[in-house]
């Protein structure tokens, strides 16, 4: 099970969190209920990369340089919510998250270790649209919180 400092992260993080875990909710019941209805999940795969690729576009600054980009990418609040570490160099960028809020909503919901290992890496395709409009690039997924690992790491890469 997850758990978090509410002492460390303070009221407004934690009101950040609790609205990614609502938010969180709302993806593992829709997944649900398409399932329900034989939908695979490819339908909720190219909505979430293509929200990815709109904010890779509208919202993330046109750059090569991988400084400018994670100060946009993962701004203060957002390595807070997660609990993130990152390290840039020129080449690459690794983020290490030490809490997920969406992992928490699917254990509070009883979701299954196989689900929400795969409703991670449907989320994650979020993150992979977003690279997908950096031609300079490359994303790689590393270990999973919600596969259970301690952690989750995410790598970006100049090519």
């Amino acid at each position: 099970m997850i758990t978090n400092n509410k002492k460390e992260q303070g009221t407004h993080i934690e009101e950040l969190r609790s609205a990614i875990e609502h938010r969180a909710t709302w993806f593992a019941l829709l997944i649900e209920e398409a399932k329900k209805r034989g939908l695979d999940t490819s339908f909720a795969r190219d909505a979430i990369y293509r929200c990815g690729a709109f904010h890779g576009v509208s919202k993330l600054p046109r750059t090569s340089d991988l400084n400018v980009f994670t100060d946009a990418f993962l701004p203060e609040n957002t390595q807070k919510i997660f609990d993130m570490e990152t390290e840039v160099t020129e080449d690459k960028l690794t983020v290490t998250f030490h809490y997920c809020p969406l992992v928490a909503a699917w254990q509070k919901l009883g979701i299954s270790e196989e689900d929400i290992a795969e409703y991670c890496d449907i989320a994650m395709d979020g993150d992979r649209g977003i690279i997908s409009e950096y031609d300079d690039f490359e994303y790689e997924l590393g270990d999973t919180i919600a596969k259970g690992c301690k952690t989750c790491q995410l790598f970006v890469t100049k090519k």
